[in-house]
């Protein structure tokens, strides 16, 4: 009797524990502290390094480090030759931050223990334009961009940043129909475990996926808007192995709300079409907030913030500032970039 009514007890904990998160109140207001501001700047790739740092990368030669406990910055300009950098792929593997500029040539910088940026690499191509990049682990990592001849291009390393390799066309899903990449967030790449989904978009617009850290790669198909090369894709995120979404549009028509947001159940094999002709339009960045058991995801894009807490299905409208990128520090507090500017965002719940 006795070992009955401990098991008893046990059982409403564990039911009271999962109330608790199954009833966990939605979002309901955000509060935006601006900590830095430049009206020089467009900053399109924000990373968070640490429970205490925080990086950007940015137009203008420029990048920024800053110390999220007092808000104090230190911000540095990267220079080559004569040319105007500006770094929309950014990335960290624990010991190293990494940036990865835009357009011709393309220039990879990672930290060095001289404590100035080292180059890495260096690809010059008339159509090179790196977009994105991510980390496995400390040894691995991943950068995508464009295409330069029939496939989108793709660098790995394996030896912690200190070298990258270009992956061969023949090794990667074929791209000569029109299929690209967008630069806008830094967030059409997302690595877990040994996994990679990278979000193209333009004329074609599929998620490419590899399932071993980038040796090997297929394509999967998607029921997002594309046909032109400002559609398709812009962003994609995975809560786990399986969940994920995708958000883009067009950024041209940017209130068109017509088959913009996407996602998958099955890690990334199919994708379903979610809240079709409604809010939000065209959004650069799309994140699940921490915790959420998959529920909650946060938009955001120059027409302003908008959030999920149905996976997708039906959207809230927070706010009308605008954003190019956003990272969560943890379920009630993320930082955002765009243009001028980096942002400090509270969450409220009630």
């Amino acid at each position: 009797m006795k070992n009955l009514f401990l098991v008893l007890i046990v059982l409403t904990i564990v039911a009271c524990k999962n109330d608790s998160k199954k009833y966990t109140l939605p979002i309901s207001s955000v509060e935006i502290e601006t900590i830095l501001e430049d009206s020089t700047l467009s900053i399109r790739a924000l990373q968070i390094l640490d429970s205490k740092s925080l990086a950007f990368g940015a137009n203008n030669n420029t990048y920024g480090l800053c110390d999220m406990e007092s808000n104090k910055w230190l911000i540095s300009e990267q220079t080559h030759d004569s040319l105007n950098l500006e770094f929309r792929a950014i990335g960290n593997n624990s010991e190293d931050f990494f940036m990865l500029n835009v357009g011709n040539p393309a220039l990879m910088f990672k930290t060095s223990n001289s404590g100035i940026m080292e180059l890495v690499y260096k690809e010059v191509h008339e159509k090179v334009f790196y977009d994105a990049m991510a980390f496995w682990n400390k040894q691995e990592g991943i950068a995508i961009g464009d295409a330069t001849d029939n496939c989108l291009s793709i660098i790995i390393t394996r030896d912690g940043g200190n070298t990258w390799q270009k992956i061969p066309c023949d090794k990667l899903p074929d791209a000569s129909n029109g299929s690209a990449a967008f630069a806008a967030s830094n967030t059409n790449i997302v690595v877990k475990g040994s996994k990679a989904w990278v979000a193209t978009g333009g004329k074609v617009s599929t998620v490419l996926y590899s399932g071993d850290k980038g040796e090997t790669w297929e394509v999967f198909q998607t029921p997002v808007i594309q046909g032109l090369e400002t559609t398709g894709m812009y962003s994609i995120d995975f809560y786990d192995d399986m969940i994920g979404f995708a958000i883009g549009g067009d950024y041209t028509k940017p209130d068109n709300n017509s088959a913009n947001k996407i996602r998958t159940i099955d890690g990334g094999k199919t994708w379903e079409l979610v809240a079709e002709n409604k809010e939000p339009g065209y959004r650069s960045c799309v994140q699940y907030i921490p915790n959420s058991d998959g529920k909650e995801l946060l938009a955001i894009g120059f027409k302003g913030m908008d959030y999920s807490n149905d996976n997708g299905t039906t959207w809230t409208h927070l706010s009308d500032e605008g954003f190019y990128s956003i990272r969560f520090l943890n379920d009630s507090v993320a930082y955002a970039s765009g243009q001028g500017r980096v942002s400090k965002l509270l969450f409220k719940r009630n």
